[in-house]
């Protein structure tokens, strides 16, 4: 086996990716979600593509001016080669419609020389005597373990293919209306009226909470609720699988306990529900991609792509601490990654013009408090998130932090457990009032379900 010979690279698909970055910045978007600025084996055009990325993060114009222009600006034109290497670049490429091919080469090499690396460590641990065999192959086991995750990279794909896998059926999918202005209905009146028809174009939404409150329940709600507007959804999870939410889906249409699903329904009756919900959750056009790691940057690609090519109308993001800052930037200080991931998930609203529904932790102060109502200062991590964030909205479950025996003991005057009740506290609204709603969780279905401020009666929730 020959290790010392010259890694595998192809000089000309690097050249050509770059070059149809150059002729057509737009085309960046289809291989954003994918390729990474490492995977290019000369260095200066692995500045050249990072240099691309940084631009379109900023939705800047991306062209020879302008990226020679950054170059120049961060001192490295001239050692990369000058206005001479761009224009190689662009002289070398026959056109940009063949980007993700080029994309796939350089992608492909950049996994042999992954596979190379990680060979010679693992041919290292062998030689390692006084290492114990199971951290050896723990190690050996994780070093090809890392490789798999970076290049394991997955899009939006229709949720129909997952509830085909669940129940083995296919329905087509009618054509949806496109509204490119109007509010994005959240499927709740009362929520509706606050936010004066529906989350807002370009609106960057904060829904916070403690885990285990109901933050993705609420958001999979919404999501379903628009959908059956006509609405296009986009759904990044980072937390769950596309598994978890097509149950949870199916629970909340359904209304077929979610354990149930989990292990198979039984009732003939319940089996009828949930053939029904997934028939009627086929047809909405929510899309879910379940990429664990990724920056805001692989998604401002992959939501764009999917807005040219499908449409998009509003993107929720389950949830912001659990993305990538992209390579540990600032130093480590996880408060100011989160700040420029808050400011990012900003400018992706704006650019693509749709309501992004941001799911976001609360820190542990809440629980030490004698209110357990959340406050903006409880956000975690919070560095600019209220300041970005156009709403945010509190999901308050007191039932979560005090037993009934405890309740009762404190309220003697006879005032009822709020069992299975929850406010959802808009604490800040950039272009209107702030207010509560009051709802009802039904757990076990993954559902909210409104309470008429007034009438204190139920509503037949579009759920």
């Amino acid at each position: 086996m020959q290790l010392d010979r010259l890694p595998p690279h192809d000089i000309i698909a690097e050249q050509s990716v770059i070059g149809s970055i150059l002729l057509d910045g737009n085309s960046i978007t289809k291989i954003s979600g994918f390729l990474l600025p490492q995977y290019f084996y000369r260095e200066a055009h692995r500045h050249c593509y990072e240099t691309c990325l940084e631009l379109f993060s900023r939705n800047e114009s991306i062209d020879q001016i302008t990226v020679s222009q950054a170059l120049k600006a961060k001192d490295l034109l001239e050692s990369l080669g000058g206005q001479e290497l761009l224009n190689d670049c662009v002289d070398i490429t026959p056109t940009s419609v063949s980007i993700v091919s080029y994309a796939r080469i350089v992608e492909k090499a950049a996994i042999q020389r992954n596979l190379i690396s990680a060979g010679r460590k693992i041919i290292e641990l062998g030689y390692e005597e006084y290492l114990e065999t199971d951290s050896a192959l723990s190690t050996a086991e994780d070093t090809l373990f890392n490789i798999r995750k970076d290049t394991s990279q997955r899009d939006f794909f229709h949720m129909r293919d997952q509830f085909q896998e669940i129940l083995e059926k296919d329905d087509p999918i009618d054509d949806q209306l496109d509204h490119k202005t109007l509010p994005i209905p959240t499927g709740f009146t009362n929520l509706n009226e606050i936010f004066m028809g529906g989350f807002q174009r370009s609106d960057m939404i904060v829904l916070a909470a403690r885990p285990s409150i109901g933050k993705s329940m609420l958001g999979i709600n919404c999501a379903i609720n628009a959908a059956k507007e006509n609405m296009i959804v986009g759904i990044f999870s980072l937390e769950m699988g596309r598994e978890q939410i097509a149950q949870r889906m199916i629970a909340a249409e359904s209304r077929v306990n979610m354990e149930e699903i989990r292990k198979g329904v039984t009732s003939s009756a319940n089996q009828t529900r949930v053939i029904d919900a997934v028939g009627l959750l086929s047809d909405l056009n929510i899309y879910t991609d379940d990429t664990p790691f990724q920056t805001v940057v692989e998604m401002r690609g992959k939501a764009r792509r999917l807005q040219l090519e499908r449409g998009l109308d509003f993107l929720i993001i389950d949830y912001m601490q659990l993305i990538d800052s992209g390579g540990g930037r600032r130093d480590g200080n996880r408060a100011q990654e989160v700040s420029e991931i808050s400011r990012q998930i900003k400018g992706l609203a704006r650019d693509l013009n749709i309501p992004v529904l941001a799911i976001s932790q609360l820190s542990r102060a809440i629980e030490h408090r004698q209110s357990h109502r959340p406050l903006l200062s409880d956000l975690r991590e919070s560095g600019s998130i209220e300041q970005d964030a156009d709403v945010v909205m509190f999901i308050h479950r007191e039932e979560k932090y005090i037993t009934e025996e405890d309740w009762n003991k404190t309220h003697p005057e006879g005032q009822p457990y709020p069992r299975q009740l929850a406010e959802i506290i808009i604490a800040k609204h950039r272009n209107g009032r702030v207010d509560s709603v009051e709802m009802t969780v039904q757990e076990q279905f993954g559902l909210f379900r409104e309470i008429m401020s007034k009438s204190n009666q139920l509503l037949k929730s579009n759920v």
